[in-house]
């Protein structure tokens, strides 16, 4: 899991790098490298944190 996932936590706002469509989703939990995030526009996605790199929003 990269440095950046690694620090999500439930609350903080994120967007995926290839799915700008998706909008900016809500950090659910971050078990084990596997990020759940509820996004805007996709609903509930689990994402393998070793695979995809999470952009941290900090205002929305």
């Amino acid at each position: 899991m990269s440095d950046i996932n690694s620090i999500l936590e439930p609350g903080m706002l994120v967007r995926h790098p290839d799915r700008a469509d998706w909008g900016v989703g809500q950090v659910q939990s971050n078990i084990g490298g596997k990020i759940t995030v509820n996004f805007r526009e996709e609903g509930k996605v689990v994402i393998d944190g070793s695979r995809v790199l999470l952009v941290l929003v900090y205002n929305d």
